[in-house]
């Protein structure tokens, strides 16, 4: 199959934006989905290269370009074709670097996936194969025939990976989540550590097994020592693989339906009322109908099955315990909740749910770097009843990840909050939602509220050393370099414009809360 030949497919919608005959006329070997600034070492000589151009942004030189097509170039890659989906198409400055290295590059079109071309590519050449049985480059005939078999009878990845690579001897390899989670691994590969597997995943001898699933959804082929055998070998074993997890996200998507009817039950003011419909339907999700449960809730870019994946494969990494992803009925767009079975309830408190997540949660966020993942725990609900109590606390949680903000800047960073971490006033505000806070903050001050004011800026400032000092006045006027009865001077003015007297506990806690609102 030649360049050419894609052009031509009207279903692809494919658009040349640079290339001559002798570029397009190339045989293509194989295809590679990539996003690294330097894709190079992962490429094979004659690969079709599908990138979404996420490593680009417009303010990048046009070094950064220039860097990316000549490791096309020296990999021997027979082009290039660009997403227009991240930056509403494909930068010219990416066009003028192919044009001088003489590699021709496509526009793929929003609507046409990356799976589509790579699908394209791979059952033409499979047919070339049907015709050519004793062709090079191409999985045997029989081996084929056996994977085939293995898939229609629903077999167990373990197996589907072993027999794919037998005819190579056997070597060891290892099928990967995206978090580097061991989804496969032949009887010749070792069991790996969680940190090396997480490393796996971006090695060079790491193959994506389904690049048009989502960066949380992924499955990847890694096998840990060089094999001799043609690259477009070892994307057909990975088809296979992906044939296998298209199947599995059928299931996980059906599965996400009676999680959607779970928690619309849970969160219906009726629910209390309706054991016997709430039991049901946790026995429908393969969860227990007796606590304790934990919920979690997660909010990604307003993508549904964004945050799904996301929440769907950091559980995975919790051993034996059940849980049930779905969407709330009024949930934002991007938000994903689950219900999580815990351990018996004597040790339910012990459960290390939370500590499990929170050293994921940075390996997860790299696999989407660019789309902030935030994320609320609740406490064990110990009964099927307690859980609508459980949603409110995860929500609630949610909300105050959100609201963190990374040290000098104005975005939140990506964040897990349990609701046993909100042991602060502070921390306890910042779950309540933005507009509530700026409310209660302009109200409680009064007038100083508008610290546009030079004057109320300066009693803001004293007010907040103050209370910082828990009402010293000789502390304060230490701190801002006045004197007592300069101090003494601004309280007042503070006490007249708000209306409390900070001689009063709870009138002071009211104004603690007013700052941390702001």
């Amino acid at each position: 199959m030649h360049v050419e030949d894609l052009l031509r497919l009207e279903s692809l919608g494919l658009t040349l934006l640079w290339g001559d005959r002798p570029q397009l006329t190339r045989e293509i070997t194989g295809v590679t989905a990539t996003d690294l600034e330097d894709p190079g070492r992962f490429l094979q000589r004659g690969e079709l290269v599908l990138s979404g151009l996420v490593w680009w942004t417009p303010a990048d030189d046009e070094a950064k370009a220039e860097r990316f097509v000549a490791a096309l170039e020296e990999a021997g890659a027979v082009a290039l074709l660009a997403g227009e989906e991240t930056h509403g198409g494909v930068p010219e400055v990416l066009v003028e670097a192919c044009r001088r290295h003489g590699i021709a590059i496509l526009s793929v079109p929003v609507h046409t996936s990356f799976r589509a071309v790579t699908d394209t590519v791979y059952l033409r050449q499979w047919g070339d194969l049907s015709r050519r049985p004793a062709a090079p480059y191409a999985l045997p005939e029989n081996v084929r025939a056996e994977l085939s078999r293995l898939l229609a009878d629903g077999t167990d990845p373990d197996t589907l990976l072993t027999r794919a690579v037998a005819h190579l001897g056997t070597p060891p390899a290892y099928v990967l989540s995206a978090t580097g989670r061991t989804v496969a691994r032949t009887p010749t590969a070792p069991p790996l550590p969680a940190r090396r597997a997480a490393e796996a995943v971006t090695a060079t001898t790491t193959l994506s097994v389904d690049p048009d699933a989502s960066p949380y959804a992924q499955w990847h082929l890694h096998l840990p020592e060089p094999v001799e055998t043609p690259p477009r070998m070892l994307h057909e074993i990975a088809e296979v693989l992906a044939q296998h997890r298209r199947a599995t996200l059928r299931r996980e998507t059906t599965a996400r339906g009676r999680a959607a009817d779970l928690l619309a039950l849970i969160d219906a003011p009726s629910s209390a009322a309706a054991p016997a419909a709430l039991g049901r339907a946790l026995e429908a999700c393969g969860l227990a109908d007796q606590g304790p449960y934990t919920v979690i809730t997660v909010k990604g870019a307003a993508d549904d099955d964004g945050a799904a994946d996301a929440l769907t494969e950091a559980l995975h990494h919790l051993p034996d315990r059940g849980f049930a992803v779905g969407r709330l009925p009024m949930a934002e767009p991007g938000e994903a909740t689950a219900v999580i079975g815990t351990r018996t309830p004597t040790d339910a408190r012990t459960d290390p749910i939370a500590t499990t997540l929170k050293n994921l949660w940075p390996t997860l966020q790299s696999r989407n770097a660019k789309v902030p993942l935030h994320g609320g725990i609740s406490t064990p609900a110990t009964t099927p009843q307690a859980l609508k109590g459980a949603l409110t606390q995860a929500r609630y949680a949610l909300t105050a990840a959100r609201s963190r903000r990374a040290p000098g800047t104005e975005a939140p960073p990506s964040d897990l909050a349990a609701i046993e971490d909100l042991t602060t006033l502070g921390a306890l505000l910042t779950g309540i939602p933005a507009d509530v806070r700026t409310a209660f903050g302009t109200h409680a001050l009064g007038p100083l509220a508008d610290d546009t004011n030079p004057s109320h800026r300066m009693l803001l400032e004293t007010l907040d050393v103050f209370l910082t000092h828990n009402g010293s006045w000789a502390r304060t006027a230490e701190a801002l370099h006045l004197h007592v009865n300069t101090v003494h001077y601004r309280i007042q003015r503070v006490e007249l414009l708000t209306g409390r007297d900070l001689a009063r506990l709870d009138h002071k806690l009211d104004l603690k809360a007013a700052l941390l609102c702001r």
